[in-house]
């Protein structure tokens, strides 16, 4: 198996996993709100500690971020230029900064959650444009995703949440993204397999 091939597979179980047990986390969370709700609000230890949501959804997303630093490094190994080695080296920053969100969940001391937060929302927004430009499967589909990202990002730092609540524009970061990793992930699947 080729390490793209391996790549997709890992990013695609990673992105599938969170996007559920995220799913799963903010159904057990008593009163949980997507526009009222910081999405890491259900990682959090001190809010609602009496469910199970902070366990499922920081083990989700440190699992997230250990496959999104594997699929890196492999496309960081496989990249034959400029293009796949910033892919991989995004991918790998994404996945940094996801298991640091769930290592220091929100309300952690010396600000890490949201440095590593930050760190997420940036690096898998920007790795969209490798992503879009990348060997045989360019399309400007990825880097449009990683757009809204990005716009979402600039929009909720400034406290401008269109009506949607603060949890709702952090989706409209989140989202985009894990839609372009798992769109691109499948699209590695299906091109080494032709």
């Amino acid at each position: 198996m080729s390490g793209n091939r391996l790549a997709g597979y890992i990013i695609f179980v990673g992105v599938a996993q969170f996007v559920l047990f995220m799913l799963i986390a903010e159904a057990i969370y008593p009163g949980y709100s997507v526009s009222r709700n910081y999405i890491s609000d259900l990682g959090n230890l001190r809010l609602e500690p009496s469910t199970p949501h902070a366990a499922v959804f920081n083990t989700s997303i440190m699992l997230l971020g250990i496959l999104l630093i594997a699929g890196g490094v492999l496309l960081y190994r496989s990249g034959r230029d400029a293009t796949g080695r910033a892919l991989g080296a995004l991918v790998m920053a994404s996945g940094v900064g996801a298991a640091g969100v769930g290592l220091f969940p929100e309300g952690s001391p010396h600000g890490l959650h949201i440095i590593f937060s930050l760190v997420t929302f940036l690096a898998s927004s920007l790795a969209s444009y490798p992503a879009s430009l990348y060997r045989g499967l360019r399309t400007p589909l990825w880097g449009a995703l990683g757009t809204i990202g990005l716009m979402a990002l600039a929009l909720y730092v400034n406290g401008i949440y269109l009506g949607l609540g603060w949890g709702g524009m952090e989706r409209l970061i989140v989202y985009p993204n894990l839609l372009w990793a798992a769109g691109f992930s499948g699209a590695l699947l299906g091109k080494e397999k032709g």
